[in-house]
């Protein structure tokens, strides 16, 4: 019987599709840009990546409703058992504030909640996933990688636990859920987190209102001298309105629910 396959000009069979090379093998399919792995993560495929960084998260936050968040920083190096008294006492406080927040939350209408929103890891992020995990809420964990501390912690909701590789993407998301701020005391990570949102809120990058509260006036007041900024006009003597300080969860969880209230008219 007569084969009835026809095979074009270019080897390809008409029919099946298949390729042929000029010596009759068949030739694989190549592999589609967006799955050919060795150029997605080279320097040419980084823009891809970029953009993954935001779509990706933005696609699973909405999907989960999440649009208001309470931003905690601080050291991933803090631990409730800390033989310093002062430190454990960060995390504990920590974890209490996020659960006074996440159950005055869990009573407003759900178009006005808000979540709880970490870095992710150890430490006072661990403290205010927990408090969340605890009073009975999902909560967000921007997670970073790093050579070291930085693993996510048991206490994030797991569909909201991200994983990023960009610094820059990941302070994106801090900012863009933030309905206010708390930050305790931490090394150099949760200094550049304090002072970029000093920053954009100081030049009207950020417009919206954003309560910001540095937890522990005495650690904050040491360790960055402000009066001294305004002594040699390095800040406005109004730059220091742009947050607050608070020494208890309660007195924390007060100033934050005034503030929220009126500004979101709860």
């Amino acid at each position: 019987m007569k084969d009835n396959k026809n095979t074009n000009k270019s080897g390809v069979d008409s029919e099946s599709h298949q390729i042929k090379s000029k010596d009759g093998k068949q030739v694989q399919r190549a592999l589609k840009g967006y799955d050919n792995q060795d150029f997605i993560h080279s320097k040419d495929g980084r823009v891809i990546r970029l953009l993954a960084e935001y779509l990706y998260p933005k696609q699973v936050l909405d999907k989960n409703n999440i649009k208001k968040g309470i931003i905690f920083f601080g050291s991933a190096r803090v631990k409730p058992d800390d033989n310093n008294a002062d430190i454990a006492g960060f995390y504990n406080d920590a974890r209490k504030l996020a659960g006074l927040i996440t159950k005055w939350s869990n009573s407003l209408p759900k178009e006005k909640c808000f979540h709880i929103v970490t870095g992710g890891g150890p430490g006072i992020m661990e403290a205010a996933n927990r408090g969340s995990y605890e009073a009975g809420s999902k909560s967000v964990g921007l997670n970073i990688s790093l050579p070291f501390e930085q693993m996510p912690n048991q206490f994030i909701s797991e569909i909201l636990n991200f994983e990023f590789h960009y610094f820059f993407m990941r302070k994106f998301w801090f900012v863009y859920l933030a309905n206010a701020m708390v930050v305790f005391p931490g090394g150099f990570g949760t200094l550049d987190e304090l002072m970029e949102i000093l920053t954009l809120r100081q030049t009207n990058k950020v417009t919206k209102p954003l309560p910001i509260i540095l937890y522990g006036q005495k650690y904050w007041q040491k360790l960055i001298n402000f009066d001294f900024l305004i002594e040699m006009g390095m800040i406005n003597k109004e730059d220091i309105n742009l947050f607050s300080y608070a020494n208890t969860p309660e007195e924390a969880f007060n100033k934050l629910k005034t503030e929220l209230s009126r500004i979101h008219k709860l």
